[in-house]
């Protein structure tokens, strides 16, 4: 999981019944944080303080949610929470946490008017710990995927994690991802585990906008920001090797790379067991998924 990852801990809030939900991951002190926008539509929230130009290292947490741009709401709870806890960036004597956001586009499963907001983002925190379920929970409840040939033919996507160490290092990788692609699932040896039902052979031109795979992968590496931007471009390779087509128009993908500064270790080996995890992480997630609001998953 990616709680291998000392000091990493991950708390979900699920709505069965409206279909959606929201995740959080949160982060030890000194955490570095970046990202890297794979695809064309994304729907996020402070992601600009993650990128090198900005002077602020540190990560508090980074939330994973459901019901669209309305979902990012949840992060004001998330906020909220670390407040309390004295969790933050110190500045004209108060603290004020660093919580950046994505979201996926899950309104037309269940109930479209269902959507994340502060209470259910301070629920998730209260709830994180070391142990992180899979499958239609947190921010992959809504999650669906193989939309490509039209919406009749889609597929439960969800939520998964893996994690693994880098050979040779006591450095440790783990990703955390969210399946909401309009693509394909793919497995280890390529063949299809999660595809379209529909019996269209060519795109369906209705579709732009409804689809991403969210991502999040956290080292006990050392890196600086502008490294830990390139891990998570690095990362984004396992989306690719486990969707198809992935990074599409149609696609908000984002990676995340949080890096907790605990052990040396060469970042290009970094980035090559992250593309590993987050490939394992999004199979594990569209494995796990139960079906909801009438599609059918995997793990039916």
């Amino acid at each position: 999981m990616i709680t291998d990852v000392a000091g990493v801990t991950v708390g979900h809030y699920t709505d069965t019944e409206g279909v959606t939900g929201c995740t959080v991951i949160l982060f030890p002190p000194e955490t570095a944080g970046a990202y890297v926008l794979a695809g064309a539509a994304p729907g996020t929230r402070e992601t600009d303080m993650l990128g090198p130009q900005t002077i602020e290292n540190v990560v508090h947490a980074i939330v994973l949610s459901g019901g669209s741009a309305y979902g990012l709401a949840c992060a004001d709870g998330v906020a909220s929470v670390l407040e309390e806890r004295g969790i933050g960036f110190e500045f004209g004597g108060m603290r004020v946490p660093l919580v950046p956001a994505a979201v996926i586009f899950d309104l037309p499963i269940g109930d479209s008017k269902a959507r994340p907001r502060p209470e259910h983002g301070r629920a998730a925190v209260l709830a994180a710990s070391t142990h992180v379920d899979e499958g239609s929970v947190g921010a992959g409840t809504g999650a669906t995927c193989a939309k490509w040939a039209g919406p009749e033919g889609r597929m439960k996507g969800g939520l998964g994690t893996a994690s693994a160490r880098v050979p040779g290092t006591d450095a440790v990788v783990g990703a955390i991802v969210v399946c909401n692609a309009v693509g394909d699932v793919l497995d280890e040896r390529g063949q299809v585990i999660a595809g379209s039902r529909s019996p269209r052979e060519v795109p369906a031109p209705e579709l732009a906008g409804p689809s991403t795979v969210l991502t999040c992968v956290a080292t006990n590496a050392i890196l600086d920001k502008g490294r830990a931007v390139h891990v998570a471009r690095m990362a984004s390779a396992g989306v690719a090797r486990a969707v198809r087509p992935a990074f599409t128009f149609f696609d908000g993908d984002i990676i995340f790379c949080a890096a907790t500064q605990q052990v040396d270790c060469e970042p290009n080996q970094v980035g090559e067991v992250a593309a590993e995890v987050v490939a394992e992480a999004l199979r594990r997630g569209v494995r796990a998924a139960k079906g909801m609001g009438g599609v059918p998953g995997l793990a039916d």
